[in-house]
């Protein structure tokens, strides 16, 4: 084969090596010679519209070392790619490039014309993503590709909602929502975002008690004072009821003892305002409390505010306080009180928690469902982890999930946006009257009229990404892909998304299907700075995968995400450390271009028979390696399979015993098969260097590297500490000469006694071979000199002509 370039450079191949994997069909698992067990993953879909971060990064990183690693060891390894429609985020980008564009919002152009330029913009920026994740080196079946407002989804979407409607697990009720009066609609808990902020903190009279609050403005028409059961100062008024002057005139106030009261914040006492308050609303369930709006969804108080109704929420605060002012109501004002104020993940603008008719999921609704008799979609979701039947990785969010779940309020799945699934639903106009179904009725069950309009409602993407794992496998139809790989192996993801997705997938495929989604959940962490900070835009602190991979190379970026890094926890990523890793996967080459050099190298898949020390050694080493890579892989170690790898690589096999190849020569069948068998265990962690040396290497006769056999477990030869000595006493004399500041070139002595001398006489052309230039004899007994002790008792007494310095 011809010379290898002294330099890796990835740009001069992953192009190239990917279309060659695209066009062999070996991403999709149909094609594989070797077709054992199944194991598949869904990738967690991107936004259509977005472009490659660092989370995606670490997941396909990680994704695809399983993947390449089980389609090694000759399972049908699906690896199933798709895009999210990501509703809200995708619908504010298109309003906003259109309103740069024509200067029209959405209402100019109607709902059909603007879902079609929705998709139009779509359908130009989709690729994108996709062609981003292909850089990454990921081994998905692009022929199974999916996308979640695609009509097989769409269909699984309509089918779930109608069957939970009808089983009395979806309603339409009146609930707290998270509200964007900007982007006018509801949220789910992980669109709300938290920003640490220095707020006033009020403390107000209410007669006899003072209360505190950071939102004057909700205050107007509270009626009831909560204080903990426990607390001393007000055992006195608990159950009692008094007149109060207040914001508006005067009020009848109630006080009720409930534990949710926090004796340690502001006085302990609190006013509660139902309509915009999660906790306040429960407590009004409670209790039976009226609940009242005092801000509407333009996020402008309402008629029930009185004279400060159309105010905006600044206005209302300002005119409100200076009524109390005025009334001579506000005690003292805590100017360092430190709030954590809820904001539009998309828009920025704060959320007002109000109640709005939305539909729900009931998660604590009994229900008799195929399998399922008299129990509860939380029960079923609390189960599959409890049970075991789902693993997740790392062990300790087990108690997490459990917990989170264990507090689950029906979920708001509808979303006031033109955008995505619209909910099957249709509303007679004459009558009232709700109907749920796939298609639109022709006329009203109840009433017989034809007036019906569908719900202008879209649902939360959440609830389509919720089906995520078995929708796209072809359900509701009973299909081959749908039997062969569901459940699929592992969901692997951020920890962030555990219960805002992983925990809706647990609960909708359990019901759907009265199966799990997965049977593992690997979390990965949070990428942060070399200081440890979150990236942020403001903190201009990010790194862009996709011009790491044009600096480094996909290989260098994968391994910098791998290797140190941990399940669940946070770790660090900057360039110098991706850097590092680029000189690593150079080392790799440059040790497969030396043994190209060495030897003419061939595919030997037998471990040949060891004729010196030092090939008993490497053997026995890799036999090692081979085996622990291999167990830390399966138990989702993916960092210490790296680790031992990488620590073999350079550190046995390119500082050992490539430096006494040199000197002993005739290593082609050792070389050939660790060159071998070394390129498929890292060809999971670096694809493309690996497929690159193996093509270069064999040849194109030898086909890829992605679809050969994994290497078989060895009997590890037995330990022999014979070239554990000869390291030890090679690393002993490096070190006397660095200490000594000994140029190559000086000759330094070592003797030992004649009983130890057995141990090495047999290769003290090592010794002296590998760059110590040393002299060494035996001796009766060991004389005055710098003493060094190495193992088995070994003591070296070196020394050197002082003059000749």
């Amino acid at each position: 084969m011809p010379e290898l370039p002294k330099a890796y450079l990835p740009q001069n191949y992953e192009t190239q090596i990917y279309r060659q994997w695209e066009q062999s069909g070996f991403f999709n698992p149909d094609n594989l010679l070797k077709k054992g067990e199944p194991f598949s993953i869904s990738l967690p879909p991107p936004n259509a519209t977005g472009i490659l971060h660092l989370g995606h990064a670490v997941m396909i990183a990680i994704q695809d070392l399983m993947i390449r690693y089980w389609r090694l060891r000759g399972r049908a390894a699906l690896w199933l790619p798709g895009e999210d429609h990501a509703a809200i985020a995708t619908q504010n980008v298109v309003e906003k490039k259109l309103h740069k564009e024509d200067g029209k919002t959405r209402y100019d152009y109607g709902r059909d014309e603007f879902i079609k330029r929705v998709n139009e913009f779509i359908a130009s920026s989709r690729s994108t993503i996709r062609d981003q994740i292909k850089a990454m080196g990921a081994s998905c079946d692009w022929s199974r590709e999916r996308y979640t407002l695609d009509e097989g989804l769409s269909r699984a979407v309509r089918e779930v909602f109608v069957r939970m409607y009808h089983d009395g697990l979806i309603y339409r009720g009146k609930r707290i929502v998270n509200w964007c009066y900007r982007c006018g609609t509801t949220l789910a808990d992980d669109e709300v975002e938290y920003k640490e902020q220095k707020t006033p903190f009020y403390y107000l009279k209410y007669g006899p008690i003072t209360i505190s609050t950071a939102r004057p403005e909700t205050k107007v028409l509270d009626k009831v004072i909560i204080v903990h059961p426990d607390d001393k100062r007000y055992q006195g008024y608990i159950g009692k009821s008094f007149d109060v002057p207040w914001i508006d005139g005067m009020v009848k106030a109630t006080v009720v003892a409930d534990k949710v009261a926090e004796m340690e914040t502001g006085t302990g006492a609190m006013t509660i305002t139902p309509a915009h308050s999660f906790v306040d609303f429960e407590l009004a369930q409670k209790y039976g409390f009226e609940i009242v709006d005092i801000i509407g969804p333009d996020g402008k108080l309402t008629a029930n505010a009185g004279k400060f109704a159309g105010l905006n929420v600044k206005e209302a605060r300002i005119a409100i306080l200076d009524e109390l002012k005025k009334k001579d109501l506000v005690e003292k004002i805590d100017e360092e009180y430190i709030h954590n104020l809820s904001i539009c993940y998309r828009c920025g603008t704060p959320v007002e928690p109000l109640p709005s008719e939305q539909w729900f999921v009931a998660v604590d609704k009994p229900f008799k469902h195929g399998l399922f008799h008299r129990t509860t979609l939380k029960k079923l979701a609390i189960a599959a982890v409890s049970t075991g039947k789902i693993k997740i990785v790392p062990e300790r969010f087990a108690k997490i999930y459990d917990h989170w779940m264990k507090n689950l309020h029906d979920w708001c799945i509808s979303r006031q946006i033109w955008f995505g699934h619209r909910v099957p639903a249709w509303k007679c106009i004459s009558c009232g009257e709700w109907f749920v179904g796939q298609a639109k009725p022709s006329t009203c069950l109840k009433c017989k009229a034809s007036n019906l309009e569908q719900d202008p409602d879209t649902l939360d993407t959440w609830f389509s990404s919720s089906l995520w794992t078995f929708s796209t496998l072809g359900w509701p139809d009973k299909t081959k892909d749908l039997a062969t790989y569901h459940p699929t192996s592992v969901m692997e993801t951020g920890y962030d998304i555990l219960f805002f997705w992983i925990a809706r997938m647990v609960l909708m495929t359990q019901y759907s299907l009265g199966d799990i989604p997965f049977r593992t959940v690997y979390l990965h962490g949070l990428v942060r700075d070399k200081q440890g900070r979150k990236m942020s835009k403001s903190l201009g602190n990010g790194i862009d995968p996709i011009a790491m991979i044009d600096k480094y190379g996909a290989d260098a970026l994968r391994l910098s995400m791998i290797i140190g890094t941990t399940p669940g926890n946070d770790f660090r990523l900057y360039d110098e450390k991706i850097a590092g890793y680029r000189n690593f996967v150079n080392k790799l080459w440059n040790i497969v271009r030396f043994a190209n050099l060495t030897a003419e190298l061939k595919i030997v898949e037998i471990p040949p028979e060891a004729k010196t020390l030092a090939d008993k050694w490497i053997l026995s080493r890799f036999a090692r390696v081979a085996d622990l890579v291999t167990k830390k892989i399966e138990s989702y170690s993916f960092s210490e399979a790296g680790e031992a790898l990488y620590e073999f690589t350079w550190h046995e096999l390119a500082d050992w015993y490539l430096e006494v190849a040199k000197i002993e020569g005739n290593k082609q069948k050792i070389l050939s098969y660790l060159i071998t068998q070394l390129l498929k265990l890292w060809h999971p962690f670096t694809p493309y260097v690996t497929e690159t040396l193996w093509r270069e290497t064999f040849g194109e006769a030898a086909g890829l590297l992605m679809v050969q056999s994994w290497p078989e477990k060895l009997p590890a030869p037995a330990d022999d500490p014979g070239f554990e000595i000869i390291r030890d006493v090679v690393t002993a004399l490096r070190g006397f000469r660095v200490e000594h500041k000994l140029g190559p070139d000086k000759v330094i002595n070592f003797a030992v006694t004649k009983d130890k001398y057995r141990i090495i006489e047999s290769y003290t052309h090592l010794v002296q071979g590998l760059r110590t230039t040393t002299i060494a004899k035996p001796i009766n007994q060991l004389s005055n000199g710098e003493r060094l002790v190495v193992r088995e008792g070994v003591e070296l007494i070196v020394s050197f002509d002082k003059l000749d310095k």
